[in-house]
């Protein structure tokens, strides 16, 4: 079963009912990496080309492989972190879907219809479900009321829905990525690996390592989010395209529901695995969930200059 439906067939099932406190997974047992500062530059370009999109399809959903054509555009080198979206709320008095409007969702139990986010639960022998709908799950308290995200400001902003996202973008002067401009920039960025490690085995993403969804073994130095650019950036410049959360595009997939892309710190080589460039998962736009955040793209800014050829 695919992860980001998940969601929806657990909620139509009325599974996500359960609330109160989550339990969470075990410590860590690696040393988080150190994290350099956030790249002073926001924005790399990503050279426009045409690219066989879905061209390592691993499931019926990514492929067959076909050509797509994108200008070059501007892509933020990081996730959107907590600290930037709550200047955004500051600045506006912005109120996100999971504190307002719970997910309409067909055959939701009662306590889906109070505002509150899905949350990822480590199995127990009681409840067998990974996730779970926390009442008062919202993007300062990503797991419910009894978390928040104090000291955690380079984080990404998770519990977000889709629209909130485009009401950040719109707040910046920017927009989010099309599913095609996600794909190219990480497909010509290096993300072209089945599992992110280097030739010594070393994690290059934040995803899971071990038997999802018993135990996360925390080899790459987190059992959750990571703080956004901890990990190296690509050949582009640009950080956590693969893995830490899965992100919002601008591409709908029928119905309710638009693609997301990248994976998360969810993803385990035998559940998930979906840390390449081709791999998509289709979200309810109204659920905020913990493993969800967006990233932003500006269409404003010119076009790089060319070089000038030398005279040599």
């Amino acid at each position: 079963m695919r992860e980001a439906s998940v969601l929806l067939s657990l909620a139509l099932l009325g599974a996500l009912v359960a609330c109160g406190k989550a339990k969470h997974a075990p410590l860590a047992e690696a040393k988080p990496p150190e994290c350099a500062a956030i790249p002073a530059e926001e924005y790399v370009w990503i050279p426009g080309a045409t690219f066989a999109m879905g061209a390592d399809a691993h499931l019926p959903e990514e492929g067959p492989a076909r050509d797509a054509t994108v200008a070059g555009f501007w892509m933020s080198t990081h996730e959107v972190t907590n600290a930037e979206f709550a200047e955004f709320v500051k600045a506006t008095g912005y109120k996100t879907l999971a504190e307002l409007d719970p997910p309409k969702l067909p055959g939701a139990p009662p306590e889906m219809l109070i505002p509150g986010g899905a949350v990822f639960t480590v199995p127990t022998d009681g409840n067998p479900n990974w996730w779970r709908w926390v009442v008062g799950a919202e993007w300062q308290h990503p797991a419910g009321p009894q978390t928040n995200i104090d000291g955690r400001g380079r984080d990404p902003v998770v519990q977000v829905g889709y629209d909130d996202a485009l009401a950040y973008a719109k707040w910046k002067g920017k927009t989010l990525p099309s599913e095609e401009q996600w794909e190219l920039a990480a497909a010509t960025g290096g993300a072209d690996r089945n599992v992110p490690v280097d030739k010594a085995g070393k994690p290059q993403a934040n995803y899971y390592q071990g038997a999802f969804p018993a135990r996360d073994l925390g080899t790459d130095g987190f059992t959750s989010r990571a703080p956004v650019a901890c990990f190296p950036a690509d050949r582009h410049g640009v950080y956590d395209l693969i893995g830490n959360v899965w992100e919002w595009t601008t591409s709908q997939a029928g119905g309710e529901n638009n693609v997301i892309k990248g994976g998360s710190f969810l993803c385990a080589a035998n559940y998930c695995a979906r840390y390449r460039p081709a791999a998509r998962q289709f979200q309810e736009r109204g659920l905020g969930t913990d493993h969800i955040g967006f990233r932003l793209i500006d269409t404003a800014r010119p076009a790089p200059a060319a070089p000038v050829p030398s005279e040599d």
